[in-house]
């Protein structure tokens, strides 16, 4: 289904020389420096451009959080996605600050909900089903997750779109990544799972035990897609596709926190050239965020101690995106400057 090439390194040494030779010592730009040359090889281009960025934040609920995995009931969900569709949310915030275009798609919430041309019906079910019981999702829903996901980036990009960030909203979605994380990595449950939305050590503890049993049932590691519809998350699903879906369409893909990465991850998992397009945003407060990126190798370029997802974390990098892009093509090189290397 993916058609994913590793980002070509034609240009990789006239641009790694363009960045040295700009006034400044070797790497005093730091990961600043690493940023500009991974954007420039994605875009193949030694003069990047970015334009036209755009955010999705992709709501569905949970049928684990009958296990009472969550601080919040589901009801939650749907109502963020109101506060999200009316602008009150952080993410809306930071989108408006640096003219990011935001959309919410309803992946699969419970509730009955009034869509618009800001709130997007690609809805795949009335949440997932409890993924102690049975599997969370079809495979075929997987699929169509994929297929959605696929069809909202083909969008973006005949609008000129080429930098894309994911958030997410479900109560209990913590729970489905951890899970998801355990399955597709063996690293153990209680080193995958955390606070969430703020449970104290007796929650933490359930969901370590929740994600256990859910190891126990399916008698250990999954592939990416199985693991999905073994734990589910129809947000995390087409999160999934639209990374994969991004990377196919060479467009820089900001990849928020712990949620974001796990998709990051199946991602990586199913198309491993899907990694070279993908700039890890920040450090989640969530616990197994750094094992999770440990599997990716990934440095990220924020850490703020922020664990509230919605895409906050990727908006709140995507200025650095753009510094990094402006001292590439602005910066003067020492020849233009008359500055003695």
């Amino acid at each position: 289904m993916w058609s994913i090439s590793h980002i070509s390194d034609d240009r990789t040494q006239l641009i790694r020389t363009t960045i040295d030779n700009k006034t400044k010592p070797l790497g005093a730009l730091g990961a600043l420096e690493t940023l500009a040359l991974q954007i420039a090889q994605i875009q193949d281009s030694a003069t990047p451009a970015l334009t036209k960025p755009v955010f999705w934040v992709f709501a569905g609920d949970h049928g684990i959080t009958d296990e009472g995995v969550s601080a919040y009931p589901k009801e939650v969900t749907s109502q963020m996605v109101m506060n999200f569709v009316n602008g009150g949310a952080a993410i809306n915030v930071f989108c408006r600050q640096h003219d990011i275009q935001l959309y919410v798609v309803d992946a699969g919430i419970s509730s009955t909900i009034e869509y618009s041309d800001k709130l997007l019906n690609c809805s795949l079910g009335k949440g997932t089903k409890n993924f102690l019981l049975q599997n969370a999702m079809t495979s075929e829903q997987v699929q169509f997750a994929f297929s959605h996901a696929k069809e909202l980036i083909a969008g973006a990009e005949r609008t000129g779109t080429n930098i894309v960030g994911f958030g997410e909203m479900g109560i209990g979605n913590t729970t489905s990544a951890a899970a998801l994380m355990a399955l597709v990595t063996g690293i153990q449950a209680d080193l995958c799972v955390g606070r969430g939305t703020g449970v104290d050590d007796a929650g933490v503890s359930l969901k370590a035990a929740v994600v256990s049993k859910l190891l126990a049932r399916v008698n250990g590691r999954l592939d990416p897609v199985s693991a999905l519809a073994a734990a589910g998350g129809f947000e995390i699903a087409m999160m999934t596709g639209a990374m994969l879906a991004a990377a196919e369409s060479k467009m820089v893909v900001l990849v928020d926190g712990f949620i974001a990465s796990v998709a990051a991850l199946l991602a990586y998992k199913i198309a491993p050239a899907a990694r070279d397009y993908f700039v890890f945003c920040h450090a989640s407060d969530e616990r197994g965020h750094q094992r999770l990126l440990a599997e990716m190798n990934a440095r990220p370029l924020l850490d703020l101690g922020m664990r509230l997802g919605e895409g906050t974390g990727a908006a709140l990098a995507y200025p650095l995106c753009q510094s990094a892009v402006a001292f590439l093509n602005e910066m003067a090189s020492f020849g233009d400057a008359g500055v003695s290397q």
